[in-house]
């Protein structure tokens, strides 16, 4: 059997470990470094990827095209291969794999489309596939979502929706509001109590009353200090899918600016993050 060419575009932690599933079975996995860093490129070579950074080479002859990049950054990169796609034949099927909104997932379709390519909108739920665990599911929707269930084959959980192009994404905004949000209560919460000098107080009272809470949060916030950067157009994305501000979305537009706070706090070591880690750590 011929193994698929399949293009991960960036080697961030999630992309990188798909990717390195996605080679493990057999596929030739390419990806470009054009402007990413050191530890994105020692990723890439210890995934076995083949790095190219002319867009027409990397695509030339690919099956697929996965889009695993920050949600700020997914309209921009469809915006970015397309030319090269178009250039190539439109043989590659684009997954657009980004925490996104329905509409920019829409958006990022409509850049696609000119192009001859097939189009799959996918959410990501769950962390980077572990070396002989398994990975993270990935929901898929729109007319060509079957064409993706084909990586199931090299190592990927793909689960097929009902809908069109924005039902995953519509998913993965829902699942993320949920957990990144409650993640935002606790760390806000766990600031004030500190501020207030009622920390201590605090966490007997979740230990006595609401310990399944207590440990949750205790394992999500300090996984959530250097990804915050992350979450914060994340966050802004669920502002957009939720809408009307009577139901949430101006709730997530401050969810974003408190993970852009702490971003910039874990960058300089500020004293938000010295607080949590006194709150997480006594």
């Amino acid at each position: 059997m011929e193994h698929p060419t399949i293009v991960v575009i960036a080697t961030g932690e999630m992309g990188a470990a798909v990717g390195g599933r996605l080679h493990e079975k057999g596929a030739e996995v390419r990806t470009s470094l054009k402007g990413r860093s050191a530890a994105s490129a020692a990723r890439a070579k210890k995934q076995g990827f083949t790095a190219i950074d002319d867009d027409m080479a990397l695509l030339r002859n690919a099956e697929y095209v996965l889009s695993i990049v920050p949600p700020g950054e997914a309209v921009a990169l469809a915006q970015r291969l397309a030319p090269a796609i178009a250039a190539t034949g439109g043989r590659a099927t684009y997954i657009e794999c980004n925490a996104i909104s329905p509409a920019t997932a829409r958006k990022a379709a409509a850049v696609i489309a000119p192009t001859g390519a097939r189009f799959v909108d996918a959410g990501i739920i769950g962390g980077p596939p572990q070396p002989n665990g398994t990975g993270p599911k990935f929901y898929a929707s729109g007319p060509e979502a079957r064409r993706f269930a084909h990586l199931r084959d090299y190592g990927l959980d793909v689960r097929l929706l009902e809908g069109e192009i924005g039902a995953a994404s519509a998913l993965k905004m829902a699942y993320g509001s949920l957990t990144k949000g409650v993640n935002a209560i606790g760390i806000a919460m766990m600031l004030s109590a500190s501020a207030a000098g009622v920390d201590a107080a605090l966490k007997r009272e979740l230990a006595d009353s609401q310990p399944q809470l207590k440990a949750l949060l205790e394992r999500s916030a300090p996984r959530s200090l250097p990804k915050a950067y992350r979450w914060v157009a994340e966050m802004e994305e669920i502002a957009r899918f939720i809408g009307k501000p009577a139901v949430g979305g101006e709730m997530f537009e401050g969810v974003a600016r408190l993970y852009d706070t702490i971003a910039r706090a874990h960058s300089a070591d500020g004293p938000e993050i010295k607080t949590l880690k006194k709150f997480l750590r006594d």
